[in-house]
C-alpha cells in the first residue's frame, strides 16, 4: 500500500480536504438560516434562560464585534454597528435559526466611557460568563492592525482562571498587508500557548472582504453540536 494511503483508497489529505468541506457545508447551513435579535440586558436578573448552545463575542471597544456579527449572518443591521467606541452598552442576545444563540459582549479597554461605566459592564460580563453552563465558547476578537493590548491579555488570564474556552478572532485583517498578518498570527499563537483555555486555532477576517467568515462560520457550526470541554474546575471571573 502507498505511503499515505488509507485502506478504503483515500489519503489522510483527502479526508481531511473532505472533512474541511463538510465544515464549511454546515457552516453554510446554519448560518443561511434566520437570525433575529431576542433580548438586551443590563442586568444579571434580565439575562434571558440558556436554552440554546451559546458563542459569545468580546473584544475591546471598537474592534468590530457587531460588524463581524452581521457578515456572520448576512445582515447589514442586526448588530448595531457604531464609529463610537463603547457604543454596545448592554449585552445582546441573537437566536440563530434556534441552534445557536450569539451573545454581544459590551467592549472593554476604552477610559472615555468613565471609570464607573466601564466597572459595571465588567462585572455584568463577568456575571454571565460565570453562570452560563451552555456557553460553549467565547470568540476574543483582536484588531489586526493592533495585536494583542493589555486588556486582551487581561481578559485571556482572566478566562484561564475560570476555566472558559475561547479563541482568537482577528478582525479587520484588510487592513493589514499578508506578510505582516502572518507575522501577528505567528505571534499571538507564540502567545496562546501559554494559556491553558485558549483554543489553538486564530482566524482572520474581514467584515468588509469576507476573509476568514466562512471558516469562522464552519468552526461555530461545529460548537453548535459539541459537548462543551471541561477544562478544569471552573473559578468565577472576578
Amino acid at each position: 500500500m502507498a505511503d499515505g494511503q488509507e485502506k478504503d483508497g483515500l489519503s489522510s489529505e483527502a479526508r481531511e480536504a473532505d472533512r474541511r468541506l463538510a465544515a464549511l457545508e454546515a457552516g453554510r447551513r446554519l448560518f443561511a438560516r434566520e437570525c433575529r435579535f431576542v433580548a438586551g440586558t443590563t442586568t444579571a436578573e434580565a439575562l434571558p434562560p440558556a436554552s440554546l448552545p451559546e458563542v459569545a463575542f468580546a473584544g475591546r471597544s471598537n474592534v468590530g464585534k457587531s460588524s463581524l456579527i452581521n457578515a456572520l449572518t448576512g445582515q447589514r443591521a442586526l448588530a448595531r454597528v457604531s464609529h463610537t467606541p463603547g457604543r454596545t452598552q448592554q449585552i445582546n442576545f441573537f437566536d440563530l435559526g434556534g441552534r445557536l444563540m450569539l451573545v454581544d459582549l459590551p467592549g472593554y479597554g476604552f477610559a472615555a466611557v468613565g471609570r464607573r461605566q466601564s466597572g459595571a459592564w465588567t462585572r455584568l460580563i463577568a456575571l454571565y460568563l460565570r453562570g452560563r453552563v451552555r456557553l460553549r465558547r467565547l470568540c476574543l476578537l483582536v484588531d489586526a492592525r493592533h495585536g494583542l493590548k493589555d486588556s486582551d491579555c487581561s481578559t485571556m488570564t482572566e478566562l484561564d482562571r475560570a476555566a472558559l474556552s475561547y479563541q482568537v478572532v482577528l478582525t479587520k485583517a484588510d487592513k493589514v498587508g499578508a506578510e505582516a498578518l502572518a507575522g501577528l498570527t505567528r505571534k499571538i499563537a507564540a502567545e496562546l500557548a501559554r494559556h491553558g483555555a485558549a483554543h489553538p486555532e486564530i482566524i482572520a477576517t474581514s467584515a468588509h472582504t469576507g476573509q476568514g467568515i466562512e471558516a469562522l462560520r464552519a468552526a461555530l457550526a461545529e460548537l453548535a453540536e459539541a459537548v462543551p470541554p471541561v477544562l478544569s474546575t471552573p473559578t468565577p471571573l472576578r
